[in-house]
């Protein structure tokens, strides 16, 4: 045997030794990813179902069905722990967009909920939210409560609407002191940007019907003294 066929039989020993292992690793790593891709599947499905869990607790708390949105909002922290449970072994998969933005959903709705019903802020360690969804959830939730202030003044409940737009100037109030690069608030400075826009419209909307009540007020006691006098 000649000294370059022996160093070719040596080469190709050598590179069959090195690659011996290729198949196992890649079988792993095949392995891995379809778990990984099984989980997120599982994990689209379980966050559609949670936004829905969730936006009806809202519509059926717009339509004063107190009963009927706690027992959905209790259906959707469960549907929320069953999907932080699907992904709890990729965290790549619970910081997904998806994940996160279910979650924020949860916290929006909780949040609707309590300060319609008069009942505490929900806590995110309580709810098992990350704090840029909770915050970005608060944000959202002040779109729910103008709602729920435009149907009250249409009811002629305009203290009621003064309270809930106190509370909303204290969530601004804090959302804006929340300076931090949108990487860590999950973007928040945008939803900040859009409740000052709702509390604003908000704002004029019950300025002008305070306005309309004190001016019916006045009609009402004019009238009254003139047929007093007639």
């Amino acid at each position: 045997m000649s000294r370059l066929q022996s160093k070719n039989l040596v080469s190709r020993h050598r590179r069959g030794t090195l690659l011996d292992n290729l198949d196992v690793i890649s079988e792993r790593i095949r392995q891995d990813f379809e778990a990984r891709n099984s989980a997120r599947d599982e994990a689209l499905r379980r966050s559609r179902e949670l936004i829905r869990y969730c936006a009806n607790t809202i519509r059926a708390t717009h339509r004063s069905e107190f009963e009927e949105a706690s027992q959905l909002l209790a259906t959707a922290h469960q549907a929320a722990s069953e999907l932080v449970e699907c992904v709890a072994d990729y965290p790549d998969l619970y910081y997904a967009g998806y994940t996160q933005d279910a979650l924020k959903e949860l916290a929006e709705a909780s949040i609707t909920y309590a300060l319609i019903t008069d009942g505490p802020l929900p806590d995110p360690d309580d709810l098992g939210i990350e704090y840029p969804a909770y915050l970005n959830g608060l944000g959202e939730a002040v779109g729910e409560l103008r709602r729920y202030v435009l149907d009250i003044i249409r009811r002629g409940q305009v203290e009621r609407g003064e309270e809930i737009l106190s509370a909303m100037d204290d969530i601004y109030a804090v959302l804006v002191t929340m300076d931090f690069p949108d990487a860590i608030t999950g973007g928040l400075r945008r939803t900040t940007d859009v409740v000052r826009g709702v509390l604003e419209r908000t704002r004029g909307d019950l300025t002008i019907a305070i306005r309309q009540d004190k001016l019916q007020e006045a009609l009402r006691a004019f009238e009254e003294r003139v047929n007093a006098n007639g």
